[in-house]
């Protein structure tokens, strides 16, 4: 990645999204005497302004946006410039109103929201890149310019559009990716029920239908859809590299799986200069804290290690959600400390001033509409000096313990029509893991199920349904070279096209697993499962169980129950060096946090005596190393520490053990 910090950016990014055009400009001279009061370093601009921009074709009016720059600029706040391309005005619209997205029904969607675009449209990216060019071309130069923001959020809302446009452009990938049309029909197994066609014509988007269509193609337009809007993203991205050479640039991710399905970030990451996250607590009852550990690790992950920048997230409650409730005193602080531990250089927030109208206005932000006499606004004032004091973290690196395989293609394939359980839900497997492993006070890379995976020693699949040979290839290599790998149902059992592997289940696994399954047997909804073990342990499993047959692997768990009554539910192969373990059904926390107890002992990963909800992660530098403690408890707790220190929030010096108190956070810079 050619750039890995913001131009000129020498603290932790902290500010938020600045929409001034929303207020009158005696405002704005507030706003940036209150960013200074509060230690902001950088905002957001211009990212919702195409039509103040460029309120005709044509006709550009840069002004206010020169003034608020040269005001930021003024001040000492760097610029994070936005290109407005995720709302063309009204007027685009009016001239072409086919740029509208259709639905797989063929609804065409109305202007009056954001995000209403079909990526595939001409007349779309040639304005799109008309007012790129002339951001560009204005403030390539601009003393305040640290990074470029392109567009916001991409697919959110609509990733997919079903127009005749969409039609054409689909073909012409199909025809560059397959190279025939005998190649597709191969790939989509066109012979079932008579789908096969004579050419790339006879070929539409997949649009509702009267029954379930074919899953290949429904999977390539996933690919499709997903290439087509990062395709509008590079050539905006190339624009601004010819224009603004040195100047990174980036657009904001939402790579949490509560939030977004529709984007492979994987390949994403490999598009932009710094990885840039949005992230939102989904109040559903889960520990959110572990979500946002989870989302914080992705990110990271999907940028190769380096550090990476959370450009959005909450003060306080949000309100797109059913309910939205308030964060607790503290948490603020907390969550964006999370996200720096794990990676992030700063904390940004949605938004700088809360807005008096739009569908955002309950939106909390930095500036609450109850002004400066309030607790979000105090604590806005106090996370400010907190990573100002946290500066010399940048440039460092969080250390991971373990790796979970990921990938965003098997989770879309998974979650086509007519599956063997609508129960065996991969987002759920992940979020399940991950916890458990959380629990475990272990940090977590995510990776690819291609990637170079030699340096972890245990390596954990939540679900793969989808995966290739050379993954397959991979997964053996790793386990043979000594490592521990574990596995969950119903993964490696379809190739890239969807099509299932010659042979029996798991059929890109077998060997590493040392096994077979002869068939699925899901369970009903409210069935359970008991597994007994040799040692007399006894686990619970439910939705899912397998016909397993050991092909060199040995028995640890046996279904006690149900029809695959006697035969095993949990298995441990021995492979070269290491060891691949399985599990045929759906762990509880309690039964996963003992398999991986198991399986760390393989690995010979020592068990960590720490509280519940307390995180530790460790950010590496060339100069120094950096241990984080959050305690997200209500009670106060201590901490050993492997060498002494400077805690950076208060400046005391650390040794021994680490007193956090609740809800707080402690940063210890290491000596030596």
């Amino acid at each position: 990645m050619p750039d890995t910090s913001p131009k000129g950016l020498t603290r932790l990014a902290f500010g938020g999204d600045y929409n001034p055009e929303q207020w009158p400009e005696s405002v704005w001279q507030e706003d940036v005497r209150l960013m200074r009061e509060a230690g902001v370093t950088m905002v957001s601009v211009g990212i919702f302004s195409w039509a103040l921009l460029e309120p005709a074709r044509g006709q550009y009016d840069f002004g206010w946006l020169d003034r608020i720059i040269g005001l930021l600029h003024d001040n000492g706040i760097r610029v994070d410039l936005g290109t407005p391309t995720v709302v063309p005005p009204v007027w685009f619209y009016r001239e072409h109103p086919e740029a509208l997205p259709v639905a797989a029904d063929g609804t065409r969607y109305a202007f009056g929201s954001r995000g209403a675009i079909c990526h595939s449209n001409t007349d779309y990216r040639a304005a799109a890149a008309a007012i790129t060019t002339q951001l560009a071309e204005r403030y390539a130069d601009h003393p305040a310019l640290a990074m470029w923001h392109v567009h916001n959020e991409y697919g959110v809302p609509v990733s997919a559009c079903y127009c005749d446009s969409c039609a054409a452009h689909f073909r012409r990938w199909l025809e560059t990716t397959y190279g025939g049309i005998e190649a597709v029909n191969a790939a989509w197994g066109t012979a079932f029920w008579g789908q096969r066609y004579a050419s790339f014509e006879d070929i539409n988007p997949p649009r509702t239908a009267p029954t379930v269509g074919n899953p290949g193609q429904a999977l390539d337009y996933k690919r499709f859809a997903d290439a087509t809007m990062r395709e509008n993203f590079v050539a905006e991205r190339d624009i601004l590299h010819r224009l603004a050479p040195g100047v990174p640039v980036t657009t904001n991710f939402m790579t949490a799986l509560s939030q977004c399905d529709s984007v492979d970030y994987w390949a994403w990451g490999r598009e932009v200069d710094i990885v840039t996250n949005d992230h939102y607590l989904i109040t559903d009852g889960r520990r959110t804290h572990v979500n946002l550990a989870m989302a914080a690790d992705l990110t990271r992950s999907v940028g190769a290690g380096a550090p990476w920048i959370l450009l959005e997230h909450s003060t306080s409650g949000i309100n797109w959600q059913p309910r939205n409730p308030a964060k607790a005193p503290g948490e603020m602080a907390r969550n964006s400390l999370a996200h720096v531990a794990r990676g992030s250089e700063g904390a940004m927030f949605f938004q700088w001033r809360q807005s008096r109208r739009g569908a955002e206005k309950f939106h909390s932000a930095m500036v609450p509409h109850g002004g400066t006499d309030t607790r979000v606004w105090r604590e806005v004032v106090e996370l400010g000096a907190s990573l100002d004091s946290l500066t010399s973290v940048k440039g460092s690196r969080t250390e991971a313990d373990v790796a979970v395989l990921w990938d965003w293609q098997s989770w879309w394939a998974q979650n086509l029509a007519w599956r063997p359980s609508e129960d065996a839900d991969p987002r759920e497997r992940a979020d399940a893991f991950y916890e458990a492993l959380y629990d475990r006070h272990l940090t977590v890379d995510f990776a690819h199920p291609e990637s170079d995976l030699s340096t972890y020693p245990m390596v954990v699949v939540p679900a793969l349904y989808l995966m290739t040979e050379a993954a397959g290839d991979n997964l053996r290599a790793y386990v043979a070279g000594g490592g521990t790998l574990v596995v969950s149902f119903f993964s490696g059992i379809v190739d890239e096209h969807d099509a299932v592997h010659d042979g029996a289940y798991p059929g890109a696994l077998r060997d590493v697993l040392g096994l077979t399954v002869e068939e699925f047997s899901p369970l009903l909804a409210g069935e359970s499962v008991r597994l007994t073990g040799a040692d007399g342990a006894e686990l619970t499993g439910d939705v899912w169980s397998e016909f397993v047959v050991p092909r060199g692997a040995e028995t640890v768990w046996s279904f006690a129950d149900g029809l695959a009554a006697g035969r095993p539910a949990v298995t441990r192969h021995r492979l070269g060096e290491g060891t691949a373990w399985y599990v045929s059904t759906r762990l509880g926390a309690e039964g996963l946090d003992t398999l991986l107890a198991r399986a760390a002992d393989d690995a010979g990963i020592t068990p960590r005596d720490l509280p519940r909800d307390v995180e530790v992660v460790r950010r590496s530098g060339e100069n120094a190393d950096y241990v984080f403690v959050i305690n997200h408890t209500a009670g106060d707790v201590k901490v050993p520490l492997e060498s002494s220190g400077t805690e950076l929030l208060t400046g005391e010096p650390a040794s021994g053990h680490l007193a956090v108190a609740a809800g707080a956070v402690r940063v210890v810079r290491l000596d030596g």
